[in-house]
Order: structure tokens, then C-alpha cells, then sequence
């Protein structure tokens, strides 16, 4: 529990999932904001975000490359 939601309840938008998945690929984070996302952020929500950003990685990566050696 925070100081700011006495409930427990960890209340997080799916946007600020994804841009903290994102920082998170990108390997940049303020500390500040790091603390930030672990209080507000559920970790099941920024699992299901980074399997889902992988999948979307894996996916493009295979479509440049059969671009790249398509005849």
C-alpha cells in the first residue's frame, strides 16, 4: 500500500504500461519515474504489455528480413 491509494489497489493506464514497457526496451528510465510505474503499474498488466511488444518485435524483424532477401 502507498501513501497515495490507502485501498492497495494499483491503478494504471494501459498508455502508461506501454510507455513503461517501451522505456524498458529502450534500456533508459529515470529512477524517479522507475519507482513511479512499480507503485502505480500491475506486474501481470506489464507482462501481458511486454509479451505482446515482443511478439510485435519478433513479427517485424521477420518481415524486414524477408523483404530485405525477397528476390
Amino acid at each position: 500500500m502507498s501513501a497515495a491509494d490507502p485501498s492497495g489497489a494499483r491503478k494504471g493506464s494501459l498508455l502508461r504500461t506501454v510507455k513503461a514497457v517501451g522505456w524498458g526496451f529502450f534500456g533508459v528510465r529515470k529512477d524517479s519515474d522507475y519507482q513511479e510505474d512499480i507503485a502505480k503499474l500491475s506486474p501481470l498488466h506489464i507482462i501481458a504489455v511486454g509479451l505482446v511488444a515482443v511478439m510485435l518485435f519478433v513479427g517485424g524483424l521477420i518481415l524486414l528480413v524477408k523483404f530485405v532477401v525477397a528476390p
